[in-house]
């Protein structure tokens, strides 16, 4: 896995590691939204969400205590139970896409998550258990055929909470138990090795650095810009990999 992976490729995603940490500390998601696009221009798909499920479950794990106990799990059973099953799923025929077809559906998916942030609002929506384990399906089978948990979840948990403070933490909740989930799935199908391990702990202090960074300002700056600091970085993500998909699918 790391036979053709060079010392430039290394930074390259060290940069991305480190944007989309601070990404995700400040704004309680868009990590993998920003990351996986990103590192599907310098890896496989396979490698990419590998990749990004390991450094969110192991970001997370070392910043429980920033996040935890702020929001209630019984409240996201529901949403958690469905995530395992379209992970599950999503995981089984993430081998069948094709390169092209991965970043494209990615890049879909970002501009997609964009959209659905510019038009709600928060606490616009009242919380039900239907539109919860329907959140949580689709996002585990994003977060199974592409480790991008988060459209389905931000766009729930925007509409439904009525502060960016319970938006924050209901998501980084939620997307601990989603990369648990992903990691479990991914390396039951044999996509974890020892080159994946390798590469996470080649790329784990950027995403240490990254993830206090964007705390720092989460704490100084509270939640004034968060939207539309998430909406420009995951638009231009977006369109620059869908671009480069159709590119390649038209070449």
């Amino acid at each position: 896995m790391l036979a053709n992976f060079g010392i430039q490729q290394l930074i390259l995603v060290w940069l991305v590691v480190v944007f989309a940490a601070v990404l995700r500390a400040f704004t309680g998601f868009g990590f993998a939204l920003a990351a996986v696009p990103a590192f599907s221009l310098l890896m496989s798909p396979i490698q990419s969400v590998v990749l990004s499920i390991m450094l969110t479950l192991a970001v997370s794990l070392f910043t429980l205590k920033t996040f935890w106990g702020q929001f209630s799990i019984k409240s996201l059973l529901p949403m958690i139970s469905f995530s395992l099953l379209g992970t599950t799923i999503g995981a089984y025929f993430l081998a069948m896409l094709s390169v092209s077809s991965f970043q494209l559906w990615v890049g879909v998916s970002v501009l997609g998550a964009c959209v659905a942030l510019t038009f709600y609002r928060p606490g616009r929506i009242k919380p039900s258990t239907a539109l919860a384990r329907l959140a949580g399906l689709v996002s585990g089978l994003m977060n199974g055929f592409f480790a991008i948990p988060g459209p389905p979840v931000v766009v729930y948990a925007v509409a439904t909470q009525p502060s960016p403070e319970k938006t924050r933490a209901l998501l980084m909740t939620f997307f601990l138990f989603s990369a648990s989930f992903g990691l479990v799935s991914y390396s039951a199908a044999g996509y974890v090795n020892l080159g994946s391990m390798w590469l996470f702990v080649l790329t784990f202090p950027a995403m240490y650095l990254g993830d206090k960074l964007g705390y720092r300002l989460f704490k100084r700056f509270g939640t004034r810009l968060y939207r539309r600091v998430a909406q420009v970085g995951l638009f231009g993500v977006g369109i620059a990999i869908m671009g480069r998909a159709l590119l390649v699918a038209t070449a």
